[in-house]
């Protein structure tokens, strides 16, 4: 898995970012995209206040409009004027209410009326001091990228050997993202210390999306809840977050998982091709074509044809990948250790 940034870095990041935040909910009856004098597109609202707009917010306004992704690149790279002129008539013809995430006056999001925010401040507020009350704990792997914030974390108290000198510890992911691209999610978290890499476990998992109350319609363009009234409804997920990320780090719950890998260690053998297991695979869990060569070679050079060692192929790719796809490439190995006999069945004799 990629280091990313270290925990203080993290936390000043987070800081840094929590004064430029600024959200507002609109009328898109009183929004409209302009283009700049660089050619760059930028939502004016009210004839007041102009943002911006960075990709993940361009995206959104894509799906909210109905404009194809590719169609609307293609405006935005050639032809900015038009693709302001079909925004422009897609929010006004169907008008609706939008929540308008910015950041140092750069719209990040363009997302519903009725987004719980879900601050990456509150969850690390919450969750850093049940990690600092675990014996052994270490944080082994943090970033907060566009899309979202990442902890992965790790005891030495919770050890075990999925096969001799083969040594997983416990641990658990934290995830949240601010933009729409996620739920708030705890994961329990396999460790392998000989390559440095995780599997996030799908049992016992919290997510929590960001679906809240809706603004009400008294409430004016600038405004949203104010932070005391926003926290109390954050609360129950708040405390639901510092619970799961205490089960994730169960004994008793780990070695049930690790039971399970053992079992795909030792008795789930590959016995037809390789290279067509790594193709069933793929098409099983959303490996794109150009990543299955790493994945081959990650099996050749770990010297075993299990299950196991298919999982351990797989969450290796996090180490080359961008942050996060690294992540999604530990969640496909959770999946991996997860699925039933009959699809491994169906990998590990394709031939």
């Amino acid at each position: 898995m990629r280091t990313g940034i270290d925990l203080r870095a993290l936390a000043a990041k987070i800081e840094a970012n929590r004064e430029l935040k600024h959200d507002l909910v609109v009328d898109t009856a009183v929004a409209r995209m302009e283009i700049d004098g660089d050619r760059k597109p930028l939502l004016r609202i009210a004839d007041d206040h102009s943002y911006p707009i960075q990709p993940i917010a361009h995206r959104q306004i894509s799906t909210h409009t109905n404009i194809p992704a590719t169609y609307y690149d293609r405006m935005m790279e050639d032809a900015p004027a038009l693709l302001a002129d079909n925004v422009n008539t897609w929010l006004h013809l169907n008008p609706s209410r939008r929540m308008v995430r910015t950041l140092g006056g750069d719209m990040r999001a363009f997302l519903s009326d009725r987004y719980q925010r879900i601050e990456h401040e509150e969850i690390a507020e919450v969750v850093l001091p049940v990690l600092s009350d675990e014996s052994g704990i270490k944080i082994v792997s943090a970033e907060a990228t566009d899309r979202k914030l990442y902890l992965h974390a790790v005891t030495s108290r919770i050890q075990r050997e999925v096969r001799k000198g083969d040594v997983v510890e416990a641990g658990v992911l934290i995830q949240n993202s601010e933009v729409g691209h996620g739920s708030v999610s705890i994961q329990a978290l396999v460790w392998r210390l000989v390559c440095l890499n995780g599997m996030k476990m799908p049992d016992g998992a919290y997510r929590r999306n960001h679906v809240g109350r809706r603004v009400e319609d008294d409430e004016t363009i600038e405004q949203v809840w104010a932070d005391d009234t926003r926290r109390a409804d954050d609360r129950a997920v708040l405390l639901k977050v510092r619970d799961t990320v205490r089960a994730a780090l169960d004994e008793a719950r780990f070695a049930l998982r690790i039971a399970k890998l053992t079992e795909l260690a030792t008795d789930a053998k590959i016995t037809g091709d390789p290279v067509k297991a790594i193709e069933v695979l793929a098409k099983k869990v959303n490996i794109a074509e150009g990543e299955r060569g790493g994945i081959l070679r990650s099996l050749i050079e770990g010297n075993g044809l299990t299950a196991w060692d298919m999982i351990n192929a797989v969450t290796a790719q996090a180490h080359t990948a961008d942050y996060d796809r690294a992540v999604e490439f530990e969640s496909i190995g959770g999946r991996m250790a997860e699925m039933p006999a009959t699809e491994w069945k169906a990998i590990l004799q394709a031939a």
